[in-house]
């Protein structure tokens, strides 16, 4: 996500600067290199050291005659984006107001004329993040291009956001945005049909491949709606679901507006009848009439026939040549941009190896989902543009 990405971390004097090291860790796990620049009031929260230890370079304190904003920030500079993280009140208004008296407000004052990417990740006691000023501050420097990470409000604080939100904006920021103004609908995970108030039938689908694509999309600027089976996202409007029923009547409502649809959930092919009662156990058996659900992407490409989709087909047994025949009858069947196929061993794993169908062409991918995720969204972008 970050592969080869330079990121200048402007750490501020907020209590957050205790996270910086474990952040710059965080961006480096991703692929970025990462040169940190402080406040003063940032050092006496976080100690130079620690962030050099953590970033594997050395810290930018000051500003010097070797115009250490320009080298980082300018024109030319090393940095491919600019993270403010944490950014105080103090930091913000100053930014605003092109206010040069710390390095790390330097540094952005670089940034925004040389057209560098910053990104700013507030953090601050709640009622100073509530302050006209600090909001008429934000809304200022947001016109500008800049993207502001919400904080998390909780105990009268405006924490700062977690990790993994600010590296998907920094990361964000610094992709070119192939998707920029469309919006991608993606279903991911499983559905889960209720028997009984206890009991479900249901499927072995973790929904790691649907998030690594929706979080791709995301990255390349789309604006990203993720019909599942779990919580919020910080790169998707969620709409949280369980039966196949449900993520049908979401995914029908969200479509309206789409430029796509990703179909990477694996809905129930049959659902039952729920009792309202526990089915007592006991040594009977049991026999469970179960009735076929109506097939998501069939239900969309009749109502919407011009929407691309993308489909994905899990097939058992491990036979490359049954997978891509399977591919290219749901291909054309249902009037697909491409589909991805592949065995369904690799449900709830790290890695996936996957092929790519799109008509006679078939690509193979053998990798992490990640890696998979965002394969799927370039190929999205190409199908858009």
């Amino acid at each position: 996500m970050l592969d080869g990405v330079n990121v200048a971390l402007g750490v501020t004097g907020s209590i957050a600067a205790v996270k910086t090291v474990e952040l710059a860790h965080e961006l480096r796990r991703r692929g970025a290199s990462v040169r940190a620049v402080t406040t003063d009031a940032a050092e006496g929260i976080v100690h130079p050291w620690a962030l050099e230890f953590a970033t594997d370079n050395p810290v930018v304190t000051e500003i010097t005659g070797a115009v250490e904003h320009v080298d980082l920030c300018g024109r030319e500079g090393w940095a491919d984006v600019l993270l403010v993280a944490p950014a105080t009140a103090n930091t913000v208004g100053k930014v605003a107001a092109a206010v040069d008296d710390t390095p790390v407000t330097t540094c952005a004052t670089t940034a925004l004329g040389a057209g560098v990417p910053v990104v700013v990740a507030p953090a601050m006691h709640e009622p100073m993040y509530d302050h006209p000023g600090v909001l008429d501050a934000i809304d200022r420097v947001e016109s500008w291009g800049v993207d502001f990470v919400d904080p998390r409000v909780e105990e009268g604080k405006a924490k700062i956001a977690t990790e993994d939100a600010i590296a998907l904006a920094a990361a964000r920021a610094a992709t070119p945005d192939a998707l920029a103004g469309r919006h991608v609908v993606v279903t991911s995970g499983a559905t889960t049909e209720s028997i009984d108030p206890i009991r479900t039938l249901s499927n072995r689908a973790s929904g790691k491949t649907g998030r690594a694509v929706a979080r791709a999309c995301y990255v390349r600027g789309a604006d990203v709606t993720l019909v599942h089976d779990g919580d919020d996202r910080p790169y998707a409007t969620v709409e949280s679901v369980e039966s196949a029923a449900e993520m049908l009547a979401a995914t029908r409502e969200a479509v309206t507006d789409a430029d796509a649809l990703v179909s990477a959930a694996a809905v129930s092919d049959y659902t039952v009848e729920r009792r309202d009662s526990k089915i007592r156990s006991g040594a009977e058996s049991l026999t469970l009439e179960l009735e076929p659900t109506p097939k998501l992407v069939d239900t969309v490409r009749e109502a919407l026939p011009d929407l691309p989709i993308v489909g994905f087909k899990a097939e058992t047994g491990g036979d490359d040549d049954a997978i891509v025949s399977r591919a290219r009858d749901l291909l054309e069947r249902a009037g697909m941009a491409f589909v991805v196929g592949n065995d369904a061993s690799v449900m709830a794993g790290d890695r996936t190896r996957a092929l790519v169908v799109r008509g006679d062409d078939v690509r193979e991918y053998e990798g992490g989902k990640a890696g998979l995720g965002s394969l799927v969204a370039g190929e999205l972008a190409t199908e858009l543009d």
